[in-house]
């Protein structure tokens, strides 16, 4: 093992260069004018595949490639090896707004020990990080205790439709013993951590219809319900004055957070006086009882995500509106059920609709929340390895925000997911001057490094 990680240290400049001309890709999927550079870096990154000793292919598929590949076959090897599959994306977001960034964002700058460029920690940088340390195993004749496949797809920031499909069609290859993403981030450099909980969600509208076109508030106000008003008042009522959701049966089936968990939150890096200086906001509001960092990763909402009705240009517009929109998601937790939760909160707004409106509701895309047992046998593992490569006590996070494929994995492949993370929160991510911390992706090589050895221990 030790061969493995010299030569991790020995060749991090030329790891750093290799990742610089996977970066150098404008692979934009969401943009058309990139189509070919989509195909040219899923080629770009086949080759360099083969070129560390996988067996790699570009995968068509109805939108952008896959790329898939996969370790040699273990010569002698006599019981069945356990099989992991790891997973990350080539393509990118689009860089613009371009005048904000300080270098082009598809020209690779290292300043410090940051490396500027769109791509570079979502998610090029982090799946890099694998590649190279699996480099390390097959250059130096280092057994691997167990068979990888790579699973990198072009999709991922447009919604990654066809990767489903693709697991599918190839459910009895890719059937592993547990997927293994780094497409999420750690609180800073001195906490590695593993995130063991997802959100879930549910996203509809709320249209409230009132007369047939806007009327003069002159001559017909008083006289009729303003849909503006019936909606602000129907969604006053959607929270009680704890900041818990009022919505009866609504946290049924939440399971309550382990004192495990909860002594585990108070590891980490967070204080409240400093979120509150980060959003800008007077005082922090939410869920009485729990704590800040609990209440945007472990505990279900109900938000408000666009408001409109009426008049909306310059100056005023004297009118009792004809309807009145809201944009609503609410946050699953584990056990949730997104199509029972969109059940019971549809039938509740139809209870306290008032009878002077038209009620419309439009159902939007849902996805259920995730969850791996943070004591389990994989989960501590991958601790273990987060320990050995940062010489730091990792620890534990659960992300507000939700991460569909993982549900896929678990559906399809039936296989668990350990999300390892190497962004940090001032990454950038999907935003102007993104980068990646080279301290990270030199860690992050040896993270993944042992844990192949770590989980190898979890099948004796």
């Amino acid at each position: 093992m030790q061969k493995v990680l010299n030569y991790l240290k020995q060749n991090q400049p030329r790891f750093r260069a290799e990742l610089c001309a996977f970066l150098r890709f404008p692979s934009v999927s969401a943009q058309t004018k990139h189509k070919d550079d989509m195909l040219a870096c899923a080629e770009w990154l086949a080759q360099h595949c083969r070129l560390i000793g996988l067996a790699a292919k570009v995968c068509p598929t109805a939108g952008h490639p896959i790329v898939l590949a996969k370790t040699p076959v273990a010569k002698g090897a006599g019981k069945k090896r356990p099989h992991y599959l790891v997973y990350g994306h080539y393509d990118v977001q689009p860089p613009e707004p371009l005048e904000l960034w300080k270098s082009p964002p598809f020209e690779p700058r290292i300043e410090g020990r940051s490396l500027f460029a769109r791509g570079s920690t979502d998610n090029k940088g982090q799946i890099f990080a694998h590649l190279k340390a699996l480099e390390a195993y097959l250059k130096t004749g280092t057994p691997l205790p167990c068979d990888l496949t790579f699973v990198i797809e072009g999709e991922e920031e447009v919604g990654g439709k066809n990767l489903v499909e693709f697991l599918k069609k190839r459910r009895k290859e890719l059937h592993c013993d547990a997927v293994v993403v780094s497409d999420t981030g750690m609180p800073d450099k001195k906490h590695p951590a593993l995130t063991y909980a997802l959100r879930g969600i549910i996203a509809f509208e709320i249209i409230l219809h009132g007369p047939s076109r806007d009327l003069h508030s002159g001559i017909f106000g008083g006289a009729i319900e303003n849909p503006a008003i019936a909606l602000s008042r129907l969604l006053a009522q959607m929270h009680d004055k704890n900041g818990r959701v009022a919505i009866p049966h609504f946290y049924d089936d939440v399971a309550p957070l382990s004192a495990y968990e909860r002594n585990q939150f108070k590891r980490l890096p967070y204080k409240d006086s400093a979120l509150q200086k980060l959003l800008g906001v007077k005082k922090l509001f939410g869920e009485r009882g729990f704590t800040a960092t609990e209440q945007r990763s472990a505990r279900p909402t109900f938000e408000i995500n666009g408001l409109t009705s009426g008049y909306q240009g310059e100056g005023s517009k004297t009118i009792v509106p004809s309807w009145a929109r809201a944009k609503i998601t609410c946050r699953l937790v584990p056990n949730q059920r997104p199509a029972h939760i969109n059940k019971i909160v549809c039938a509740y707004i139809k209870k306290i609709c008032p009878p002077t409106v038209r009620l419309e509701l439009a159902a939007g895309h849902g996805a259920e929340a995730y969850y791996v047992s943070p004591t389990g046998a994989h989960a501590q593992a991958a601790l273990r390895a987060l320990r050995g490569a940062f010489k730091r006590e990792p620890v534990l996070l659960r992300e507000g925000g939700s991460i569909p494929i993982v549900n896929e994995f678990k559906k399809v492949l039936g296989a668990d997911t350990l999300l390892l993370g190497l962004g940090l929160p001032e990454d950038n991510a999907h935003s102007p001057n993104e980068k990646f911390d080279l301290d990270n992706f030199e860690n992050g090589q040896r993270m993944s490094a042992l844990l192949w050895q770590e989980l190898e221990k979890t099948s004796c």
